[in-house]
């Protein structure tokens, strides 16, 4: 990286600083180049977004422009912000994020959505909240980052959650973003490979869900570098068609759900006409229905096990 040009003999202002790097970005073909400087020059100096304006006039001292060069390096790297400042926003919960988890997308507040309509937790309101009942069990398959269960255990918190994930890595992020959020008396985290930590056909959950790895192997490498080089292999690869995890979860998933009980699964864009294959070749789910997201995009599949 070539050093920092000098603002014509004077100090560098936060303001002059927020120019230059989103040019500098902008030549790196970095996306978002505006917002990448804003985002890393407030981590850089402990700061809200917002302070940067309220002090744009504020020199910087040479420790911080040091600290601020180093980000800026990493990012034209093709390193991913959320690597960087180690957070990330979903469902308006800030979570702590690390190489070893997949960066949670705003396409998978589609899937938290979906479960959302039908996880009713209106309690008697004659009846104290601490004295209800759990109305039910909700299990997340592939926890990650903790962003689906985080979010559904704030927002219905008169259900049980069980979160698995093969990496314990994971599962210490996904803990560590629970307890910051006051959700982890209502989640229990295992480890295991998808539903292997289960004892088959004991029916003991409401509803499954999962945002699975769905990218076919061979189309890894041509990711953007960010996804490709960065984000966490296991979380993105589903084998040769991209279907295998889908396939084994739709194979399994209906022995662990009460009567009546939902299979939610977020899937790739073009993915739902083969999806509709493997559930109807199963015949273990008595309906099912494919959610858009808000761009018109399928991501979203939902089954349902027969009531009886």
């Amino acid at each position: 990286m070539q050093n920092l040009p000098s603002p014509q003999g004077l100090e560098w202002t936060i303001l002059g600083l927020l120019k230059w790097s989103t040019g500098y970005f902008a030549s790196y073909n970095i996306d978002s180049p505006r917002a990448t400087a804003e985002i890393l020059l407030a981590h850089a100096l402990n700061l809200k977004r917002i302070d940067l304006y309220l002090r744009y006039d504020q020199p910087l001292l040479k420790t911080e422009l040091s600290a601020y060069k180093l980000l800026i390096k990493r990012r034209i790297r093709r390193e991913p912000v959320a690597y960087i400042t180690g957070t990330k926003e979903f469902w308006s919960n800030k979570l702590s994020i690390s190489p070893d988890v997949l960066i949670p997308r705003p396409d998978t507040e589609c899937l938290v959505e979906t479960a959302l309509k039908y996880l009713d937790s209106v309690c008697d309101p004659n009846v104290l909240q601490s004295e209800c009942l759990p109305k039910g069990k909700v299990l997340e398959l592939g926890v990650g980052s903790g962003a689906v269960v985080v979010a559904l255990a704030s927002e219905r918190p008169l259900y049980r959650y069980v979160a698995t994930d093969i990496s314990m890595k994971a599962i210490l992020i996904a803990r560590q973003n629970a307890g910051n959020h006051k959700v982890n008396s209502r989640i229990q985290f295992v480890a295991g490979d998808w539903l292997e930590a289960f004892s088959p056909h004991i029916p003991s959950f409401d509803m499954i869900l999962s945002n699975p790895p769905y990218i076919p192997s061979g189309e890894i490498p041509y990711l953007q570098a960010e996804v490709a080089e960065f984000e966490p292999c296991l979380a993105l690869d589903g084998g040769a068609d991209g279907l295998f995890a889908i396939r084994r979860i739709i194979s399994t998933a209906h022995s662990l759900l009460k009567p009546g009980g939902r299979l939610l699964l977020e899937i790739g864009c073009s993915q739902a006409a083969d999806v509709v294959k493997i559930i109807r070749a199963s015949g273990d789910y008595a309906s099912f229905h494919v959610v858009q997201d808000y761009a018109g995009h399928d991501r979203v599949v939902v089954m349902q096990t027969s009531l009886e």
